[in-house]
Parts: C-alpha cells; sequence; structure tokens
C-alpha cells in the first residue's frame, strides 16, 4: 500500500469527470487499498478517486468511531433521495482546514459495486449520506466549496494557494 498526494482545491483535475470502472481487478482492489490508506492517514471519513488525481468511478468511506469500517462503492450512483433537505457542516482533504455548511438530501439510496465487483444497494443517512453524496460529487467533477458563495469560494482558492506556495518554498 502506498499514501496518494491529494489534489487541493483550485487544482484543475478536481474538475474532471470520472470515467466507471469497466472491470474490478487487482489493479482496482490496490487503487483501493491505497485510497483507504490515504483518507486514514488524512485523516478523513471519504475520499473519491478523482481526489489523488484517478479519474475512475472509486470511493472509500469510514464514517465508524473507531474507523474500522471501510467501505468500497464502485460504480456508485444515488438512485433516489429524499425531497427533505439537511444542512451538514462539511469539509474537504482538498480544501483542507476548511469548513462550511452544504445543505443536501437527508436520506439517499445507492448503488454500486463493491471490492469484489458484486452489485449491491445501500440505504443512508446521517453523516454516511452526506458523505456519499460528498464523495459522489467529487466523482462528477465539483468539489463542496462551490456551494458556497463566490466570496467564499475565492477566499479559499486564494488561502489554498498560499498554502501551496508555501508548501513549495518548504521543499
Amino acid at each position: 500500500m502506498a499514501l496518494l498526494p491529494v489534489l487541493c482545491y483550485p487544482d484543475p483535475r478536481l474538475h474532471k469527470v470520472a470515467k466507471p470502472v469497466a472491470q474490478v481487478d487487482e489493479r482496482i482492489q490496490k487503487i483501493v487499498a491505497d485510497m483507504a490508506e490515504t483518507m486514514y492517514e488524512a485523516p478523513g471519513v471519504g475520499l473519491a478517486a478523482t481526489q489523488v488525481d484517478i479519474h475512475e468511478c472509486i470511493v472509500v468511506i469510514d464514517v465508524s468511531d473507531d474507523q474500522n469500517e471501510l467501505m468500497v462503492f464502485i460504480n456508485p450512483e444515488i438512485i433516489w433521495a429524499s425531497p427533505e433537505k439537511k444542512s451538514w457542516r462539511e469539509g474537504c482533504l482538498s480544501a483542507p482546514d476548511y469548513y462550511d455548511e452544504v445543505e443536501r438530501p437527508s436520506e439517499i439510496r445507492v448503488k454500486a459495486l463493491d471490492i469484489k465487483g458484486k452489485e449491491f444497494e445501500l440505504d443512508a443517512d446521517g453523516l454516511l449520506a452526506v458523505c456519499l453524496q460528498h464523495e459522489l460529487d467529487h466523482l462528477q467533477g465539483k468539489v463542496f466549496v462551490e456551494y458556497l458563495s463566490i466570496l467564499k469560494r475565492s477566499r479559499i482558492s486564494q488561502k489554498m494557494k498560499k498554502r501551496a506556495k508555501e508548501l513549495e518554498s518548504q521543499r
């Protein structure tokens, strides 16, 4: 397994739309393992392949308190969303140290493939529903900060660019 570099907003690669996985094989399973290691190390509760510059429909999530319940979603799609909305304070590994409120459907149903390529459906609410919607947005080339006002997005973008320059100068 290996830690993967996480792209930071406003990197244009975060806006690429991911392609479906044709076959769940050893290559995909290695990507999943590397993504899980990267997510846990960050630490985060979810990671989409787009965030690590892999533009395939793969998401890993673990919303458990002990971070020992890894969930894998390959080619995930939301097949139902409740009309009821809920606002959650979200953060993102691609916009570190920034959190804000985003309103999303409070419940969803997702269809996906698991790590062995077997199709499954899952009903989700609470943090899992928020996390799934957030990560699936990444696969569509959308970062959560794009739900925010233009002014907030601009500030985040400026902070991220400044941070990148500081990190680059430290190397």
